[in-house]
């Protein structure tokens, strides 16, 4: 993941690609874990160069894989005890719980929206919910979404340099308080020593 990631950061040619291929592989750091670069910019440029329905297509199945992956391991690392023990806290029995009163809605709605998806990433495997129900409900409300962003792109014809300027804006967003946090209390230690 790293390794793509990058390579589009690093390499002018594929960041300015239109080509398909990109975007597949661009899906699996976007969608990785807690996503470490942002999707919607990207899509928009996409579909500026290609039909919506094609742009949808391609990230879609490159996110359906990503997700596939990323079940794969967090169930690894749910078997940690130090994981297992935290999930018994009375304040994350509540989040499940409520989770697992409607998993394939809650993922319809986290998927489609612009609501942070990561969480449910974690909650599908602390609820053990069938990993192919999880990927079903990825399908069908990240599918729409991306169409919808690739058909805004294609109408709207963003400029290349507003659309960096709002991935670069999204990337702060997503990346600064944590890089924050890590400086503040992980070099420092959590008591300021």
């Amino acid at each position: 993941m790293f390794a793509l990631l990058l390579a589009w950061i690093l390499s002018r040619e594929v960041r300015a690609s239109t080509q398909l291929w990109v975007l597949f592989l661009y899906s699996f750091p976007s969608e990785f874990l807690v996503g470490l670069v942002p999707h919607e910019p990207v899509l928009l440029y996409y579909g500026v160069h290609h039909p919506a329905w094609i742009v949808a297509l391609v990230a879609v199945v490159s996110t359906v894989m990503a997700e596939g992956m990323n079940y794969s391991i967090f169930d690894f690392f749910y078997g940690v005890p130090a994981l297992r023990e935290a999930s018994k806290k009375k304040a994350v029995r509540k989040i499940m719980d409520l989770f697992d009163r409607m998993p394939f809605w809650a993922t319809l709605v986290a998927g489609f929206t612009p609501v942070p998806f990561f969480p449910v990433r974690f909650l599908v495997v602390m609820t053990r919910y069938p990993v192919w129900k999880y990927l079903l409900a990825v399908l069908v409300s990240r599918g729409p979404r991306f169409y919808i962003l690739a058909l805004s792109g294609g109408v709207l014809d963003i400029p290349g340099a507003i659309l960096a300027l709002l991935f670069a804006a999204m990337l702060a967003a997503v990346n600064v308080p944590s890089l924050f946090r890590l400086f503040t209390n992980g070099f420092e230690g959590k008591d300021g020593a």
